[in-house]
């Protein structure tokens, strides 16, 4: 077994690994399992200035689970995602703005059968001038930070997730042909707690988050808002500043977040890799 240098970065989310250099990641084969036990552990994994290439990005994830290939015709390199504002690089930047609301990836899937990502893993390519600061929230932490009380009450609630929902609180107004862009991309009704196979529970929250089943629409909203908040008050949050050849991992099934605004005409890029999941919301 592998054994990691972890230093915690908050008592709640986010550890910084060093002693790990891109060749090990590459030829250590029991460090996968020792960063997925991390993962679990501290939600967060920070790697400093390691300057993993794309190539080595995704021959690392590929040894954390299958990788997400989607997107490919995005980058050069199959399997990798470009995070940027820059059109010329990414043909749906404008997605990208509702990221800048707290948010788990995977609430909205296109096919029925579609889990939420397991982890994700981000590396710096070039960071913003001012913001761009990627900030995590332990979901976790959430749920067992409620009351028994509310726990009891919130335990049979269930959540109805949508594109439009997030794209919304970046375009207020849209325009019919992004209403029916939006509206393309099915639904989805989540339970509000998760229990995993490990047995933890987390909230699911977060931009999606349109309203609660057959509870008033606006009592519904107030609620979710208010969880949202308890969720991600600065106890429960790592914020992130990033600088070139940072790598950071996280993850999706028990970490909210959501990237601090910068400017659209910012250089910033990060080149994204998914690892799958196969845990349903349940």
């Amino acid at each position: 077994m592998s054994v990691l240098t972890i230093n915690k970065l908050t008592s709640s989310v986010g550890a910084e690994v060093t002693g790990v250099d891109p060749d090990r990641l590459g030829a250590d084969d029991g460090l996968a399992t020792a960063i997925l036990e991390a993962l679990e552990d501290n939600g967060v994994l920070v790697f400093h200035d390691l300057h993993l290439n794309p190539e080595a990005q995704v021959a690392f994830c590929e040894r954390l689970g299958e990788i997400d290939r989607s997107a490919d015709g995005h980058h050069p390199v199959s399997g990798i995602y470009p995070i940027t504002l820059d059109k010329s690089k990414n043909k749906v930047a404008e997605y990208l703005k509702a990221t800048f609301d707290w948010h788990i990836d995977g609430c909205t899937p296109s096919a029925p059968d579609e889990c939420p990502q397991k982890a994700t893993v981000l590396s710096a390519l070039q960071v913003a001038a001012r913001g761009g600061e990627t900030e995590f929230a332990n979901s976790y932490a959430a749920y067992e930070t409620l009351t028994e009380g509310e726990k009891e009450r919130y335990a049979g609630l269930r959540v109805v997730h949508s594109l439009e929902a997030s794209q919304r609180r970046v375009y207020p107004d849209p325009t019919p042909e992004q209403l029916a862009r939006w509206k393309s991309r099915p639904t989805q009704e989540n339970p509000l707690i998760w229990t995993h196979r490990s047995g933890r529970k987390s909230l699911v929250l977060g931009t999606s988050a349109d309203h609660i089943v057959g509870m008033d629409l606006d009592e519904g909203r107030t609620l979710l808002a208010e969880l949202l908040e308890h969720s991600t008050t600065p106890d429960k949050v790592y914020s992130h500043t990033w600088s070139v050849g940072d790598t950071v991992i996280w993850d999706n099934q028990g970490v909210l977040h959501r990237a601090a605004p910068y400017e659209p005409n910012s250089r910033r890029e990060m080149l994204r890799t998914t690892v799958l999941g196969d845990e349903p919301i349940q």
